[in-house]
């Protein structure tokens, strides 16, 4: 067995996603696994140099998790001829500076979404990418979760017939701050920090479009900040500057219509924190996180409306639960194994910075539909 070593600057681990997904659950997963079986003998062997700002905190996972690698001076870290990718998952506002320095440094990039605040500045990157022969990813980690992955197994054998809509539904409270911490950092509600839910979350709503039912061709959108002031992790209170809730219609390539509603100031009443609802002319089917259930035609119930009694039937019993079938990984180890695969073997990979900038388009589209009460679509959804 030969083992190869590659060396992934990750800048911005000391952030929950970061920390949790990327670094934990991804590659010391990869790690702990012996690492990843490109074939032949041959086994890759992921190496992180943990980047960040906090000295303190970088030291602190360094020790926790017996890692050697650390700085918090990213341009020493570029110029290392030994370090091979560049792996961002930064606020950001800080991702189009920090992606441009490890390309001029002729690193591969793998990033987290979305990779810029606009379309032009993502575009660059693309561009800037290709020009240095680099090989490029970006996270789209959603449609590699247990139950959309059941979703589009459904899709690609024909369950749904004509597809002919999908409803999505997104979010949860997130405290204010003032008498129960957020989940969320206080960025996330300041657009001059880089934040807001529609260049959040409309990126992950492209790529899932896109892979599983086909191409967005328009969108309408309506964007609102329900809570206009929160407290920081201070405890101070500030202007929440930034959208924290997004109703969104996306008419898709083919003529399916997208509903997707994205809010961090609603309280949950489904089975999972999102939740998509998919109708066709042979069966429809509900897709969350990991659950996935369906109701072909020939089971289809048929419900009469009579406001003047109680319902007597249970309509989530209707539904099948679409069984695994397989073994799932972790969303974000899945597509990191597939990156690195990517890099080690020249493997076949599209979810690169092109993808991204897609992602990009749609949320900058999206603000726009809001901002001047008109419908995008044609020309400028082309990408």
């Amino acid at each position: 067995m030969t083992r190869r070593t590659v060396r992934i600057a990750m800048n911005g681990v000391t952030g929950r996603m970061g920390y949790r997904q990327h670094l934990v659950r991804s590659l010391l997963a990869i790690r702990d696994q012996g690492g990843l079986d490109l074939g032949d003998g041959d086994v890759l062997w992921p190496e992180p140099v943990l980047v960040g700002r906090r000295e303190h905190a970088l030291r602190e996972i360094a020790e926790r998790h017996g890692l050697e690698h650390w700085s918090t001076d990213l341009d020493a870290v570029l110029a290392d001829d030994s370090v091979d990718i560049y792996f961002d998952a930064q606020v950001t506002s800080a991702r189009v500076t920090a992606i441009k320095q490890a390309i001029a440094a002729g690193k591969h990039i793998y990033t987290e979404k979305p990779t810029a605040t606009d379309l032009a500045e993502a575009l660059e990157l693309a561009r800037l990418a290709d020009t240095a022969g680099i090989r490029h990813g970006v996270v789209q980690d959603k449609i590699f979760l247990p139950g959309l992955l059941k979703l589009k197994r459904l899709v690609d054998g024909g369950f749904f017939g004509e597809i002919l809509s999908v409803r999505g539904e997104f979010g949860y409270w997130v405290f204010e701050g003032d008498w129960q911490m957020a989940q969320r950092p206080s960025w996330n509600s300041r657009a001059e920090d880089g934040g807001g839910i529609v260049v959040d979350m409309f990126p992950h709503w492209e790529y899932v479009l896109h892979e599983l039912f086909g191409r967005v061709t328009s969108v309408t959108a309506q964007v609102a900040t329900h809570i206009p002031q929160r407290w920081d992790e201070r405890g101070k209170p500030y202007a929440a500057t930034a959208d924290d809730s997004a109703y969104g219609i996306f008419q898709l390539e083919g003529g399916a219509v997208a509903q997707i509603n994205s809010s961090w100031a609603v309280r949950v009443m489904r089975d999972e924190l999102v939740e998509f609802q998919v109708d066709g002319t042979h069966g429809s089917a509900v897709a969350g996180l990991r659950r996935c259930r369906v109701q072909h035609r020939s089971a289809t119930p048929k419900p009469v409306w009579n406001p003047d009694l109680p319902a007597t039937e249970s309509f989530r019993e209707q539904w099948q639960e679409v069984p695994d079938n397989a073994e799932f990984e972790n969303g974000f180890k899945a597509q990191w194994e597939l990156f690195l695969r990517h890099v080690a073997l020249g493997e076949p990979y599209h979810w690169n910075l092109l993808a991204g900038a897609r992602g990009v388009q749609l949320a900058e589209l999206g603000l726009r539909s809001s901002a001047e009460g008109r419908r995008f679509g044609g020309p400028g959804l082309s990408l």
